[in-house]
């Protein structure tokens, strides 16, 4: 039976007391539908992008949002732009474990491969089947090898343990059965290809089925993207410590409470902007107006071309909301020609203040 061993540390538990707190918070706080879709629609894109990344792909966020808008783009390196379509289609697919309580199985993590590296470099992956070959994992930049998984006999059974473990332990927190079950995953390392989205992605379809999906605001991967000699270090931590997890959980954790962070502050900014578009009902805003106002009370300045994507618009259309929320007073101008941007005035961040003052 798979038994990983780890100590639950002062640090663990902290991060897990702030995590469910922030956990709390989102299931209490109200949100409007339509920014709950838009942030889900924004995480979902931020993840793909960035744990395909994470494997090899070139492709920048902005060709990478492109693609999962459904733009055709051009020189591009088509297995990238598949393996990103691919990533997408696996987060559809664990997205209908949300909250059920069905158990994990052989079979859930064959299809989860099959959807990932379907049709990509050349159909070599064995799309759903364990591997028959010894596979090694190399340093990509120096060739080294890092780590031997284990036999491919040793596979079936090293699989089947691991699986009877997830759906059999109940006295864990799920964040820590997530966490366990992506280092271990990738420990077994049972696939040719694809073993590090697959270990990712099983840890997030946990915490999906148990609760823990923080409204699919959150994206893992963006974490250990921005850093990945951490990420990889935090992993080669277990095999340096006689097996022992418990680093790797602190690294674990402390990239999930960055991203419950990120969410909490968002969404803190959210509640103000619809505030502070209520508190301008006076001066009637338009559609896009409003968007703009709530744009900049989340991200402080917007030039003319990111109005029209926020808006999706036309240039001569942005030029004309912004010059009107000018002369209105919401909005300030700054800088000149090319350079010009805009910012909420003095007028409005005053009363985002008093709004801050009495929450």
């Amino acid at each position: 039976m798979f038994r990983p061993k780890f100590t639950i540390t002062p640090k663990i538990n902290k991060l897990l007391v702030e995590i469910e707190r922030v956990r709390g918070f989102l299931d209490a706080v109200k949100l409007k539908d339509e920014w709950i879709a838009d942030m889900q629609t924004k995480a979902l894109i931020l993840e793909s992008h960035h744990s395909t990344h994470i494997e090899g792909t070139a492709l920048t966020f902005e060709q990478a949002k492109s693609i999962l808008e459904g733009k055709r783009l051009k020189g591009i390196n088509r297995d990238d732009e598949k393996e990103l379509l691919n990533y997408k289609r696996a987060m559809d697919f664990i997205s209908k474990y949300l909250g059920k309580d069905d158990s994990i199985t052989e079979g859930t993590i064959q299809e989860l491969h099959k959807i990932l590296v379907k049709d990509v470099r050349g159909g070599q992956a064995d799309p759903g089947n364990y591997r028959k070959i010894q596979n090694y994992v190399v340093n990509s930049r120096t060739r080294e090898v890092i780590y031997t998984p284990p036999t491919p006999l040793d596979v079936p059974h090293l699989i089947q343990e691991f699986v009877e473990w997830i759906n059999s332990t109940e006295n864990l927190s799920p964040i820590l059965i997530a966490g366990i079950s992506q280092f271990q995953f990738v420990h077994i390392h049972p696939f040719i290809d694809g073993n590090g989205r697959t270990a990712r992605l099983l840890s997030t379809l946990i915490l999906y089925k148990t609760g823990y999906d923080f409204k699919r605001l959150f994206t893992i991967s963006e974490y250990y993207d921005n850093d990945r000699p951490a990420y990889y270090k935090a992993i080669q931590s277990v095999r340096e410590n006689n097996m022992n997890m418990t680093v790797w959980l602190e690294y674990f954790l402390k990239g999930l409470r960055s991203q419950m962070a990120e969410i909490q502050e968002k969404g803190k900014k959210i509640i103000i902007a619809d505030k502070v578009i209520e508190m301008l009902q006076d001066i009637s805003l338009n559609t896009r107006q409003e968007k703009i106002v709530r744009y900049l009370v989340i991200n402080e300045k917007i030039d003319n071309e990111q109005c029209q994507k926020v808006c999706n618009s036309i240039k001569r259309t942005a030029t004309r909301d912004l010059t009107t929320l000018v002369e209105k007073n919401v909005l300030g101008r700054r800088g000149e020609k090319k350079g010009t941007y805009y910012v909420l005035s003095a007028k409005v961040t005053e009363k985002i203040r008093d709004i801050k003052g009495h929450t």
